[in-house]
């Protein structure tokens, strides 16, 4: 099969008629995101791939669509089409793996002569299947759904790449132990794997922080100290929500991400490290590319591959083994007896919308094991949780509204119950939801909600 990637149907119309002239088997897309479940597939023999998908012509679409073709399929051949205003963009893509490129208008006879000489070349080629020889480590994920057994499966394919790795999602996901399960996967998995919020770095201790800095730096700087980045070299490096990076530290990040070399503070020596970036937000990062509040290069360095975590609402079916999972772990921690749980009590779990997350199903299920003192929880354990969720979604019953209530409805009434449920003290409303303060912060200037 020959995948067409191009966003004008003339040029998919006439494509798809010449390959099936030439008794070629053609599929035409008109976008990155249609091309993606293809590559993913592993059935392409070759793709013929448009540079430019927007207006703006950068050709950044393009290239990131072809790295992202060759981590799925490191030996198909892709041949690149442009126009000649943009020859120099093609060479950039022949610098990133595709095979050749050719102009439009484009010559028939060439055309196909190229495709040819590209089969030919690339005749009993096969795509080596991550995780053949190893055992695949989990890292302790929880989840046999099908979206969780879909990400797991996509985890495991690009591990052992050294491809930088978006994992978008809302707190409390679990963002952090896919991180990890693409690390212990991946090559570098005997090598450091380094965390870092950068949420929770103010932009005047950026520099120190990733780069180091070295004694008599600044005021305090007693000793020197290795950054992040440094502390990496060798193994991943977790980027955790990226998208609250102020401007000036993303102009630095996006300087140390494509040289992989960096300045410590109060040293005039240049030093390098050989990391893997996986990188994780909740926020929609499009948007703020769009509204220029992140940059668009930096967003293409970051996400070569994308990989969405389904929220907890999305994975109900995983709720059960989640719950088995937090009791156990919670009579290690306490050092009691793991409890029983009644039925009726897991059915209540499973319906609660979660706002939180996982995060927050471990707090309430943690917190009810310590009340019931080693019995069965029953599900009146849970009334408070199940009443603070009451009437605001299609999950939980009764629904007093007519309308169906919209995700943010349902995150809003839950915030604002759990307020008024702690008299407006935002530890105690944070714990309860399974969410940080800092992440409570920002909900409640979100949803303009006052204590």
């Amino acid at each position: 099969m020959i995948l067409i990637i191009d966003d004008d149907p003339a040029i998919r119309t006439s494509l798809t008629y010449l390959l099936r002239h030439h008794g070629l088997e053609p599929v035409a897309v008109g976008s990155p995101d249609e091309a993606l479940p293809y590559f993913r597939s592993g059935t392409p023999r070759l793709a013929l791939m448009d540079m430019n998908f927007t207006r703006s012509t950068s050709g950044h679409e393009g290239l990131h669509l072809l790295r992202q073709a060759h981590i799925f399929m490191p030996s198909l051949p892709v041949i690149l089409i442009t126009a000649w205003g943009s020859i120099d963009l093609a060479v950039e893509g022949m610098r990133n793996g595709a095979f050749d490129f050719v102009t439009k208008p484009w010559d028939a006879r060439l055309l196909l002569q190229r495709i040819d000489t590209a089969l030919s070349l690339s005749v009993g080629a096969r795509d080596a299947t991550p995780g053949e020889t190893r055992q695949f480590d989990s890292a302790g994920i929880i989840g046999r759904s099908p979206e969780m057994r879909e990400l797991l499966a996509t985890v495991e394919r690009v591990a052992p790449s050294d491809a930088p790795v978006l994992i978008l999602g809302e707190n409390g996901t679990g963002k952090e132990l896919i991180a990890r399960a693409i690390h212990l996967n991946s090559r570098r998995a005997a090598a450091p794997f380094v965390e870092v919020n950068l949420g929770g770095i103010p932009a005047s201790l950026f520099e120190s922080e990733m780069f180091g800095h070295v004694k008599g730096a600044f005021t305090g700087a007693v000793a020197s100290r290795k950054g992040r980045f440094e502390t990496a070299d060798g193994g991943t490096i977790f980027l955790d929500e990226i998208g609250d990076l102020d401007p000036a530290s993303q102009v630095k990040m996006l300087r140390v991400l494509q040289q992989h070399t960096f300045q410590p503070l109060g040293d005039s020596r240049t030093r390098s490290a050989d990391f893997r970036v996986v990188s994780a937000t909740n926020a929609d990062l499009t948007v703020r590319v769009a509204d220029r509040s992140f940059r668009e290069d930096l967003y293409y360095r970051i996400n070569l591959i994308t990989l969405r975590l389904p929220p907890l609402r999305e994975r109900r079916e995983d709720i059960p083994l989640l719950v088995r999972h937090f009791l156990k772990e919670g009579s290690r921690t306490h050092n009691i007896p793991a409890p029983e749980i009644s039925s009726e009590a897991m059915t209540l779990l499973s319906r609660l919308p979660y706002p939180g997350n996982i995060r927050q199903l471990k707090n309430i299920v943690e917190r009810a094991m310590l009340i019931s003192g080693g019995g069965i929880i029953g599900a009146d354990l849970f009334r408070q949780d199940a009443e603070a969720a009451a009437t605001v979604g299609p999950d939980c019953a009764p629904v007093m509204e007519d309308t169906p209530a919209t995700l943010a409805d349902v995150e809003r009434e839950a915030i604002r119950r759990a307020l008024r449920q702690h008299n407006g003290n935002l530890s105690a409303t944070a714990l309860s939801l399974g969410i940080t303060r800092q992440a409570l912060y920002r909900k409640l200037e979100k949803f303009n909600l006052n204590r």
